[in-house]
């Protein structure tokens, strides 16, 4: 039997050594090709390298230095304040679009490394994300932005996961971890995804889950049980930027953070970056091509593009400058819009007062309010608004009339308590062209329109008011008034009255009176003038901003 036993230990060991020695053959026959393959690979990888294109003119004349961004120097300051200290706070940007919004943003971190007792270390990480392309899987299989675990039964688990080892993967938040996360248009994140980061904002930290980690594996790695245990560190500052408005965004997130406001640019501000992007494009611009491409571009960022398709057509042709010629070509064939230049009218007109309103990212508007009074049976009529809005959804809707439209009815109340409307007289309020128009601020307006139009008495043109009216005649404070009395400047008027309560003090311009009201009785007194319609000599014109004079840039005529 011991012969027996001794061949099969033979006959074992032999099976098992050519086993082995072809298992080994096998490898070193395939180990020549992976590694001619991934040297291929890698030259391919050296060879793509090597080629790059230009610089895009829109990436060469990024802002470097909070002096480059035109036009957002409140903005600015605010940030600063809100990061450069020992305590900085989550911020919110609103603004319309290639207003200089990320560029603010990365030069804050720069600023408050620089900041004496700033909590931000030297190599504090910025970490850049659009919200609108968060590759976001409900089952947590793949999450960029906070983060997931990587399960032993996804494909490409590794070796640790054929050990059955759940592996967490670090998301943007954690990346961030020190620094600044920068969320473009925050306000476009997945609902679920936005609630994982306010837990985020709120705990500092990531924490996650899995049904195959076992706290009793000792074959488990020492830093996986850590995170299982203990989350990942995810404290940083959230910088999030959006288009939209205040209310759109959810009052969870806005809870949380300081909100900040970027307003639009002037037609001057935009030409003044149309004029710089031609020079550091190696192109000259005068002052009038400027100003036409500051007439047509929406933001600095269509500026830039602008200037950079002129150049184009510049240099096909030889020449070193951007003619007037060039720039109506790029308008003409790109279809730009001309941005209208609101001037309000000045003439003091019956029934005809210039109200104030906010819409998008605070943006201030002026918009006209008139008014017909006429035999009837008192009824009042508002038109050019909203009527009605629907707000909620999945099955629960709730229809609301327009508090505009309730304001009309409050105003009606009033004027019918003060003697100057009954049951005999209908009134016609009308906003012409649509006016943006969805809350109460403009029942000071109309009911000064409507006093004008039963009296007759002409209103002063060259004034704007806005205020909330209570039906006791006293006039509220209302949202929006330093952008309202910065819209009043840029359309030519003078002085704006405002509720009293808003705190008006530092809201004077040059050039422009901001007067205080406690009752509608004051707005009456000052904008309402004695007797027949009649104008009175024309206000000394605003002056117009030289943006290119304040910037110290002389440019040829």
């Amino acid at each position: 039997m011991t012969w027996v036993w001794m061949a099969v230990q033979s006959t074992a060991t032999v099976l098992m050594g050519l086993y082995f020695y072809f298992q080994l053959r096998r490898q070193r026959q395939s180990a020549p090709r992976n590694g001619r393959a991934s040297a291929k690979e890698m030259e391919n990888l050296r060879r793509m390298r090597s080629v790059s294109l230009s610089e895009p003119l829109s990436e060469h004349v990024r802002p470097r230095r909070f002096e480059d961004i035109i036009g957002q120097e409140e903005g600015i300051q605010a940030l600063k304040a809100l990061l450069c200290g020992k305590n900085p706070q989550h911020v919110i940007i609103y603004g319309p679009p290639g207003v200089g919004k990320t560029c603010a943003a990365r030069l804050a971190l720069e600023a408050a490394k620089a900041s004496p007792g700033t909590p931000f270390q030297p190599d504090a990480p910025f970490i850049e994300m659009d919200a609108t392309c968060v590759r976001f899987d409900e089952r947590a299989i793949a999450d960029p932005l906070i983060g997931s675990v990587h399960d032993p039964i996804y494909q490409g688990a590794g070796p640790l996961g054929v050990q059955g080892v759940p592996q967490p993967k670090p998301g943007a938040v954690s990346r961030a971890h020190g620094g600044v996360l920068f969320l473009d248009e925050i306000g476009e994140l997945h609902p679920i995804q936005m609630n994982k980061l306010l837990k985020v904002l709120e705990d500092r930290v990531v924490r996650f889950e899995s049904a195959y980690y076992n706290a009793d594996d000792t074959g488990t790695p020492r830093y996986v049980h850590e995170i299982f245990a203990h989350g990942l560190p995810a404290d940083f500052r959230l910088i999030g930027a959006t288009t939209r408005s205040p209310e759109e965004l959810p009052p969870a997130l806005r809870s949380r953070c300081m909100e900040i406001y970027f307003r639009a640019l002037e037609p001057g501000e935009i030409a003044l970056i149309a004029y710089e992007a031609a020079q550091r494009a190696g192109f000259a611009m005068s002052r009038g091509t400027a100003e036409l491409t500051g007439q047509y571009a929406s933001c600095g960022r269509d500026a830039v593009n602008m200037v950079q398709m002129a150049s184009g057509i510049a240099q096909l042709d030889g020449r070193g400058d951007i003619s007037r010629a060039d720039m109506e070509w790029v308008i003409e064939s790109s279809r730009c819009s001309l941005r209208a230049q609101v001037m309000a009218s000045t003439e003091n007109r019956v029934g005809a007062v210039h109200g104030l309103a906010v819409h998008g990212g605070q943006e201030g508007a002026v918009m006209e309010i008139e008014a017909v009074a006429g035999p009837g049976t008192g009824r009042v009529l508002v038109t050019g608004i909203v009527e009605e809005e629907e707000l909620g959804g999945g099955g629960h809707t709730l229809r609301r009339k327009s508090t505009a439209h309730a304001s009309a009815e409050n105003v009606l109340t009033l004027l019918r308590r003060l003697g100057y409307a009954d049951e005999r007289t209908d009134l016609h309020i009308n906003f012409p062209g649509g006016a943006p128009v969805d809350g109460p601020s403009a029942g000071a307006a109309m009911a000064v329109a409507a006093v004008s139009a039963l009296t007759g008495r002409p209103v002063d043109g060259r004034t704007a008011v806005t205020g909330e009216i209570s039906v006791q005649g006293k006039v509220l404070p209302v949202g929006g008034v330093p952008a309202k009395v910065e819209a009043a400047r840029r359309a030519g008027l003078c002085r704006v009255l405002a509720p009293r309560e808003n705190g008006l003090e530092r809201l004077t311009r040059e050039g422009m009176e901001v007067l205080p009201l406690d009752t509608l009785q004051d707005a009456l007194n000052l904008l309402l003038l004695p007797g027949k319609e009649q104008n009175p000599p024309a206000a000394a014109p605003v002056p117009q901003q030289q943006p290119f004079a304040a910037a110290g840039i002389q440019l040829p005529g």
